[in-house]
């Protein structure tokens, strides 16, 4: 290996822009006082060890240090901060499944570049982590050890060629602690000013042994957190998914008291009703339908959560141990637990009431008589409000295991490694949820009311249909054979040539499993239909990289990998990258690679199931515009959540992208740094359900995917995955960093980094039209034209203080509302503050999470289950004191 060269202060400087990362200040510093010799390391974005400084793609860090200071007590949370990741939406996830419809187990994904999380290359410590056995397509946040962590990296361009084909958006390197030998406790607590949404943490750990003198080191970390409820009714903004002010008005035809429909009455045309409602059905819960029909509507809102209880458990241990003659070998585990507690309101719909019932209008079960009625069985909407809401306890766990051997050999640095990763979730059902026979049969045996408060018979009954059990399960298993090596091969121009060249052989399975005898008596579980299903595949690849520097301060990176999938094909991916140091003050870079994506497991071979869709709907052959149609059911047929069948498609084709980047790093002063990156990603093919607001908004085009049960009444959509079409969208990365003092009063450096997205474009079928999605809601979520995170940091001494802020631009809302009410959502910026003071191993830090208590921008949206603001892009916790206390011994 070539003799290293001290470098000069300035491309120290250099290195720290390169680097881009948040909190790059601190970094700058780390470099300033760093030692002359500089080690070569193994940086994200590259097989080849090298200075960093080398490094020719934007690569940003953050540091454990910095977001443990802001009070970011998850990865997601860590994650939501980075400008280029789209969404920050975790646990609230859970809640009704959200845009899937399908339970998450409170999944938490990063989306780099805002083209999915199955895009979006997770790795700890450099290798894969097993996905989220629910979409089987990206890594739960949520199994992250955070008190781990030594840093995270993250690579804003594609890296398939060095990585793996599907990292398209880019790569989110985990890399936890290399070695410990002391003892820590450390215990946050987090506490709102407003009820609920409370979170504490606790972690420990401990090592022993000093790599360098006594050869080993072997160390442990433990780390538990707990987050509180926080449901809608704790504030304002999302208590209710009725505001006349703003034209938002989203319920539910099933409400308590129930809805009727008497298909005989009217001359057989049909009337619908409620006995209550005229005398204002059963506020808040329910109201009167507007404009007034007689009937009631839910406001469901008000019994969702805005965010679950969560509880998370983590154990990550490392053993590293010399082997002499340069190796290292080294044992990681790391076991993960998340529990989710999801609750939504309980529907039960098509209910037949008997005239003999003594419920029925009229009877003597007391419930008022309606005009009108034909003396036939009703057809009845319930929302059975006496069961519960309906609770849904997620248990995700994860374990993996890495055992690795790195060293040098003829020349060449080399690392190998054998990986073993399972991801398990199960979902039970703990409250809420009753038997369909055996409730609709108490309501057509006279026994259940569904317009009033059970009496004592009633509730017997009501309590003996709960239906209690685990519903589902899943698991998915990875296991990885990896080497490669590097070496410098000879001296050029501009420096030594070097190479790597590696492979990687990976078994995936997955298994996703159905309990009949819970979801076959359950059609709100959204999986009575559906069937255990399975499947696997094997993956083999060979890389190689090589970093040629042509002449002096001109470096090329070129790489290329192929990939094997047993189930889907074979697949070769380039890139090639450029550096060059025009000046002492002044780096070009750029860099060009395509990338593919394998469909997954799951997404060729989910079973079926019929869930709710998010919106709600009109028929368009019963119920047009809103107007019920000869043999139509209001309560069905208009404006309600209809059904959606979604799974698998065994007939997927893979996605296929292109990516290049350019830009530059420029050092205007010794003290400032500016890094300016232009991105562009071209994806075809791809992978996704269509959106059900294109379905149903576009009935001529789509009427083949309406499903009908024989008598004409709507069963569901047909939405599988799909090929959809193409997706085009381009930005620039900012980055800046700043020393404004150093001196007797403190250092004072300010950070900023931010995306700015020119484009988004999207089709939702192969040569389809295209679709804006940048500034706006389109289909199912906006794409932000600017996002920033900006940090200024003061430290003194054993003192230190860090104000920060994440701001994110206004866009057109979803606007599924009348003209006059149409909106657009402001732009949106939380600060918060913290000070640190460390003293004889103590280091204590408080803070303010959204220091000016800034609540959500109002969002008509009705994708997601909460109302009035959007949670994937905002904070419903509040202002929020956070005090943490740590101490090394």
């Amino acid at each position: 290996m070539m003799q290293i060269r001290s470098p000069s202060p300035t491309l120290r400087l250099l290195c720290a822009a390169l680097l881009g990362a948040h909190g790059q200040a601190a970094m700058a510093q780390d470099a300033a006082d760093a030692p002359p010799a500089m080690q070569r390391v193994e940086v994200t974005g590259s097989s080849i060890k090298r200075l960093v400084s080398e490094t020719a793609t934007p690569l940003s860090i953050f540091k454990a240090e910095d977001f443990a200071r802001q009070g970011l007590t998850t990865a997601q949370e860590v994650l939501g901060k980075i400008p280029s990741n789209a969404s920050s939406m975790g646990s609230g996830n859970a809640i009704g499944g959200n845009t899937s419809g399908l339970p998450t187990g409170g999944q938490a994904s990063a989306d780099l570049r805002g083209l999915g999380g199955d895009k979006t290359l997770v790795l700890l410590n450099g290798r894969r982590i097993a996905n989220h056995p629910y979409d089987g397509a990206s890594v739960d946040l949520n199994i992250i050890p955070i008190a781990a962590l030594e840093r995270v990296e993250v690579l804003r361009d594609g890296a398939s060629a060095i990585y793996g084909t599907d990292a398209i958006g880019g790569v989110i390197n985990f890399i936890t602690k290399r070695s410990v030998n002391v003892s820590n406790i450390t215990a946050e607590v987090v506490a709102p000013q407003h009820k609920g949404g409370g979170e504490h943490r606790i972690n420990l750990s401990t090592g022993f042994g000093q790599l360098d003198t006594d050869g080993y080191n072997i160390f442990g970390v433990l780390d538990y957190h707990k987050q509180n409820v926080l449901t809608s009714q704790d504030r304002a903004f999302s208590a209710t998914g009725i505001v006349p002010a703003r034209g938002l008005s989203i319920t539910s035809g099933t409400t308590f008291p129930g809805n009727y429909f008497d298909a005989a009455a009217n001359g057989g045309k049909g009337l619908a009703g409620n006995p209550y409602a005229a005398a204002g059905c059963n506020p808040p819960l329910s109201v009167p339908a507007v404009p007034a029909n007689g009937t009631c509507r839910q406001d469901y809102t008000r019994q969702i959560d805005d965010l679950p209880a969560q509880q998370q458990l983590a154990f990550f241990g490392k053993g590293a141990f010399k082997l002499g003659g340069g190796r290292l070998a080294t044992v990681e585990y790391l076991h993960s637990e998340n529990k989710v507690k999801a609750r939504t309101a309980p529907p039960q719909t098509g209910l037949v009431l008997p005239s003999t019932s003594p419920y029925y209008p009229g009877n003597a079960g007391g419930v008022p008589a309606q005009p009108g009625l034909s003396g036939q069985p009703l057809s009845v909407n319930w929302r059975p409000v006496e069961a519960g809401q309906r609770q849904i306890d997620s248990d995700g766990k994860a374990d993996r295991l890495v055992l690795a051997l790195e060293g040098e050999l003829a020349g060449w640095d080399y690392k190998t490694g054998l990986s073993h990763a399972i991801s398990k979730s199960s979902e039970q059902f703990t409250n809420g949820y009753v038997q369909d026979a055996g409730f609709a049969a108490g309501v057509l045996n006279g026994i259940l009311n569904p317009f009033a408060v059970q009496d004592a018979a009633g509730k017997a009954y009501l309590a003996g249909t709960a239906l209690r059990g685990e519903v589902q399960n899943a698991r998915v298993t990875t296991t990885g054979f990896d080497f490669k090596g590097s070496r410098e091969l000879m001296q050029m121009a501009g420096g030594p040539l070097a190479i790597a060249l590696g492979g990687e052989v990976r078994r995936e399975k997955a298994d996703f499993n159905v309990n009949r005898d819970i979801a076959g008596q359950a059609a709100s579980s959204g999986l009575s239909g559906s069937l255990s299903k399975s499947g696997s595949r094997t993956i083999q690849a060979v890389f190689g990289e090589v970093n040629v520097p042509l002449i002096k301060d001109l470096e090329v990176q070129l790489a290329a990998r192929f990939d094997h999938y047993s189930d889907v094909g074979s697949t070769t991916n380039p890139k090639l990258a450029l550096r060059y140091q025009a000046s002492s003050a002044l780096v070009l870079r750029g860099s060009a690679s395509t990338g593919f994506r394998a469909p997954t497991l799951f997404e060729k071979n989910a079973p079926p199931s019929k869930n709710d869709t998010n919106d709600t709907y009109d028929d368009p052959i019963l119920c047009p515009g809103g107007v019920p149609q000869p043999g139509a059911n209001p309560l069905r047929d208009c404006d309600l959540q209809q059904f959606k069948l979604q799974g698998g498609n065994e007939k997927l084709k893979p996605e296929k992208s292109t990516t290049f980047a350019v830009g530059l790093v420029l050092e205007p002063l010794k003290e400032v740094t500016v890094a300016i990156d232009y991105w562009n990603i071209h994806l075809k093919d791809k992978i996704s359900s269509l959106p059900e607001q294109s379905i149903y908004g576009n009935y001529e085009k789509y009427k083949a995917l309406f499903l009908r049960n024989p008598d004409g009444s709507p069963y569901a959509i047909l939405d599988l995955n799909d090929n959809l079409g193409e997706v085009k969208t381009d930005g620039i990365d900012v980055s800046l960093n700043a020393r404004l003092a150093r001196g007797a009063y403190g250092d004072v450096s300010v950070s900023l980094d931010g995306t700015w997205t020119r484009k988004y474009d999207y089709q939702n079928e192969r040569g389809g039209n295209f679709i804006a999605n940048v500034g706006r809601y389109a289909d199912n979520n906006p794409v932000f034209r600017w996002k920033h995170t900006a940090t200024l940091n003061w430290r003194k001494g054993n003192w230190g203080a860090t104000l920060s802020q994440s701001f994110k631009s206004g866009y057109t809302d979803q606007n599924l509302v009348a003209p006059p009410y149409r909106h657009d959502v402001p732009s949106y910026s939380l600060l918060g503050v913290s000070g640190s003071y460390a003293r004889q191993g103590w280091l204590l830090t408080a803070g303010v999470k959204n220091l000016l208590d800034r609540e959500p921008p109002f969002s008509n949206q009705g994708t997601l289950f909460q109302k009035g603001y959007d949670p994937r892009y905002t904070d419903p916790v509040g202002r929020a004191y956070y005090l943490r206390g740590s101490y090394t011994f």
